[in-house]
């Protein structure tokens, strides 16, 4: 049963289209996921159906379809991510070599979506204030092989005062009274109220205030929720475009989206297969360039380049840095993390250990290939017993990256009969 509140209230904003609308909700869901362009091209799988229209690398997929399970999602193959949920990202329109802030990130759909966009080129900060939160989106970035990105578990308003100006876009996920999922998650009916919209809506205008300082002249800034409320909708951003005057909305015309007024897009569940959700794209006025102070580097230590030459790993343009004990290659347009809560500051290559290199997960799964490979079938029962943690037959010796079909899954260590198994544990089914 939904709110008797939200139901007049949804009865006024809709009109004629109420009717559609409260059909929709009593459809069955499409559910959707979306490829990852930096593991190399997409596979054919019997579970993937008609193309998302406005993300190309998203597909729906058979509901009765567990994908989830599937070892490509453990490879970071694809995302599980609701269609509509796709669609911010798409206004937002992240190129390669850009810097890009995604301030309410977790658990990462819409940030590994920009970190696609990427193509690991540039730099990406993804930000999350919850620390539950914030080390779920820290484990999606590594399972999609994000090596550009930092992770923080900051407040809005320190990353405000400490890169003002200083990214080419910012996207603003932000939390919401979620009536746009009340088909998904029930949940959401159960929590919501005209107070939580109206506490949400006072949260929004501190997170977007923030957000915009972080905005260089001329960026554009994409403001999202899953909610049709429109105190955390078109009022927010007609408030926030009042008491910001260098701002001003953006107008981008699409055939799926319904426009509304201050560079707003709604999409509506009885006008497409998706979920309820609202965007709208503001620029920046003017012109120009922030700039932070970049992090230092530390040289290579002997123990990686022996490790890097035996298996053939070149890295991309950046800098190492040590963080705790592990050594984290950095992207070249990092800032200073002095005083930070960082959680994972660029691609985590491994530890140094006495004249030897043991290496990290994430390094496995950003890579795409090295000399030494051992390759099983998805489906076969060697990489099932690789993700269960067993050992695995293999004329392999040394440091070995196991792949499922071409798709990096994670590392072995091979004496020549079999292989050693370093699938982390916390992931072992």
């Amino acid at each position: 049963m939904l709110p008797e509140a939200f139901l007049n209230r949804m009865k006024a904003q809709l009109g004629a289209e109420y009717e559609d609308f409260l059909r929709s909700l009593e459809r069955p869901r499409a559910v959707a996921l979306r490829f990852n362009p930096l593991k190399g091209g997409r596979p054919a799988l019997p579970f993937v159906m008609d193309p998302v229209p406005w993300e190309p690398e998203g597909f729906y997929y058979d509901p009765d379809s567990r994908p989830g399970l599937h070892v490509f999602h453990e490879a970071g193959v694809y995302y599980l991510q609701e269609a509509s949920a796709m669609s911010p990202v798409a206004l937002l329109d992240p190129k390669p070599g850009e810097r890009i802030c995604d301030l309410c990130a977790a658990p990462g759909g819409k940030t590994t979506q920009i970190a696609g966009r990427m193509l690991g080129e540039g730099f990406l900060l993804c930000n999350e204030w919850s620390p539950k939160r914030a080390k779920i989106l820290s484990r999606n970035m590594e399972r999609m092989g994000v090596a550009n990105c930092l992770v923080t578990n900051e407040d809005t308003a320190v990353l405000a005062k400490r890169f003002p100006g200083s990214f080419d876009k910012v996207l603003i996920d932000a939390p919401c009274s979620g009536e746009g999922m009340f088909r998904k998650e029930e949940a959401a009916i159960t929590d919501w109220s005209q107070e939580t919209v109206e506490m949400c809506a006072r949260r929004q205008a501190e997170i977007l205030h923030n957000g915009a300082q972080l905005l260089r002249p001329g960026g554009r800034l994409v403001y999202s929720t899953c909610t049709f409320a429109p105190e955390e909708d078109e009022a927010a951003v007609a408030a926030f475009l009042e008491s910001h005057p260098d701002f001003e909305p953006e107008v981008i015309e699409t055939p799926w989206f319904t426009p509304v007024e201050n560079g707003g897009h709604r999409m509506w569940p009885h006008k497409l297969l998706g979920e309820g959700h609202f965007a709208a794209v503001l620029r920046r006025k003017g012109g120009g360039e922030g700039e932070f102070e970049p992090a230092q580097g530390v040289k290579l230590p002997r123990e990686w380049q022996n490790f890097a030459k035996e298996l053939g790993i070149t890295l991309p343009p950046g800098k190492a840095i040590m963080f705790g004990s592990s050594l984290y290659w950095a992207p070249e347009g990092m800032p200073k993390i002095d005083r930070m809560k960082v959680l994972r500051p660029g691609l985590e290559l491994g530890i140094v250990k006495k004249d030897r290199f043991e290496p990290a997960h994430a390094l496995a799964l950003w890579l795409r290939g090295c000399k030494n490979v051992e390759d099983f079938p998805a489906e076969s029962d060697e990489m099932a017993k690789y993700i269960h943690g067993d050992v695995v037959p293999s004329g392999k010796k040394g440091w070995c990256l196991v792949t499922a079909d071409g798709y990096s899954i994670g590392w072995g260590k091979g004496d020549g009969r079999v292989l050693k198994n370093h699938y982390p544990k916390g992931l072992r089914r």
